[in-house]
């Protein structure tokens, strides 16, 4: 059902033209003023504007102005007693698809207005197709070689027109925030802004103010108001990476939000409305950390509508050799090199290796080694990858453990699994996340059994 807004400050004449089209199927608004008629369309979706010329004291025509200079793309059609070929050209400019002059004609007002919202419709549709090819291109700029990746490509453009919350799981550098890119790239928030976040990287009190924003004078250090990425993100997506990290406190708000549509400013005494949807990602299992009462199961039910696991580049190898041939050609690009290449032994080094850094380790073990080395074509022993990351890992550090224990009987267990994670990062090169595989726990978990270490 198409809206329509009729402004006109003659009682009689809204009433009759609202009764008229309300008779043909449209949903028919009244304003008296202008003051009225942008109340309604901000609040309200609009299809088509009917406005007198002269409104009292007021001019129609200040209307469509305001709607040029707000960026407002509403049909509109100016009616008037003082035709003259002058308004007419003016209201035209000015964006309106048509004039009518009164006394009005009952039969020709609906010709005209069927016109009018049936090239609204056409114009939308078109958009629409131009979007969703636009949305296309974008998941066809994401190398998805393997089945499970062109299985989540394939769920991307099912939930296009859904604006429901996505928690996108998966370890570090899979290629989380590529894969919620490309969920609002895809989605109607498209135009809207793309606002990341790894909430990993900053302390509690920090992260507040980022997301939820600041009053002036909140804290020491708060000399002026800041909107917060909420905020900044308002008609878009913000994107939560690393959502697993995020204190008790802060799981309050953020719930809050998600619920209630609505943030309060670090220090501020009232709430103010947002128009956001959230996309979350962790390489945590959040399950296991709502057992043990580190993370709101109700939060994780609001964040996880829609769950995605990226599965790590190991499980899909077939995706290697096409995200090295991505990865070189952004090279050539920027290095202004179009030789640039490897062997196929150089190729082969790579399908080998287990990646546990995954996709994001592979760039740039291609980055580091061509900065190493002049090229233009990297042989094998060129590829600057140090040492094999796989299983025998596990078992080196295994046994270093058994044979620090048999050596020394007098340490305690909590000495014995220090040294076991001290053996297997280094290992693994003081990579958290691969030792954190190894070692059968999450990062965090490693990261806090770490800090206790520390004296």
């Amino acid at each position: 059902m198409s809206t329509i807004l009729i402004v006109d400050d003659e009682f009689s004449i809204r009433k009759t033209l609202g009764i008229l089209l309300k008779s043909e199927g449209y949903r028919a608004l009244e304003a008296a003023n202008l003051e009225q008629a942008k109340r309604l369309l901000q609040s309200e979706s609009v299809d088509l504007l009917m406005t007198d010329l002269r409104l009292g004291q007021e001019n129609g025509m200040d209307l469509l102005s305001w709607l040029n200079a707000n960026g407002r793309e509403v049909e509109s059609v100016i009616m008037t007693a003082y035709g003259s070929i002058e308004n007419a050209v003016t209201a035209m400019k000015l964006g309106a698809y048509d004039y009518l002059t009164k006394p009005i004609n009952p039969d020709e007002l609906l010709l005209r207005v069927n016109k009018v919202l049936e090239k609204k419709s056409l114009r939308d549709e078109v958009t629409r197709l131009r979007e969703r090819l636009e949305g296309r291109e974008q998941l066809q700029g994401i190398v998805a070689q393997s089945k499970p990746m062109r299985h989540i490509l394939q769920i991307i453009e099912r939930i296009n027109t859904q604006d429901i919350p996505v928690l996108i799981t998966g370890e570090t550098g899979v290629g989380k925030e590529v894969i919620a890119q490309a969920i609002h790239n895809t989605s109607a928030r498209a135009k809207g802004p793309f606002v990341p976040i790894n909430c990993c990287t900053l302390p509690e009190e920090l992260l507040d103010s980022e997301l939820f924003g600041h009053v002036k004078g909140a804290f020491t250090g708060a000399t002026s108001n800041k909107a917060g990425l909420f905020r900044e993100a308002n008609g878009g997506t913000l994107f939560l990476d690393e959502i697993g990290d995020i204190g008790a406190r802060l799981q309050v708000k953020l719930l809050r939000v998600l619920q209630e549509g609505e943030v309060r400013p670090v220090g501020g005494g009232s709430s103010i409305k947002v128009d956001v949807r959230v996309l979350a990602a962790t390489n945590s299992h959040l399950e296991a950390a709502v057992e043990e009462g580190r993370f709101r199961s109700d939060l994780l039910f609001r964040l996880n509508v829609l769950p995605i696991t990226i599965p790590p580049l190991r499980e899909r190898r077939e995706d290697i050799a096409p995200l090295v041939e991505h990865f070189l050609k952004t090279l050539r690009k920027r290095l202004d090199n179009p030789e640039l290449n490897i062997t196929a032994d150089a190729r082969r080094k790579l399908m080998l290796y287990d990646w546990p850094g995954n996709v994001r380790q592979l760039e740039n073990i291609l980055e580091r080694s061509f900065a190493l080395y002049p090229g233009p074509r990297l042989d094998a022993d060129e590829i600057a990858i140090n040492m094999p990351l796989n299983k025998s890992i596990a078992s080196t550090a295994n046994g270093n453990a058994a044979a620090a224990s048999e050596d020394n009987p007098d340490l305690s267990l909590q000495d014995i699994e220090n040294r076991h994670i001290q053996r297997v990062l280094a290992a693994c090169e003081n990579n958290q996340v691969a030792a954190a595989r190894v070692l059968g726990i999450s990062r965090s978990t490693l990261r806090r059994k770490l800090e206790q270490m520390e004296p």
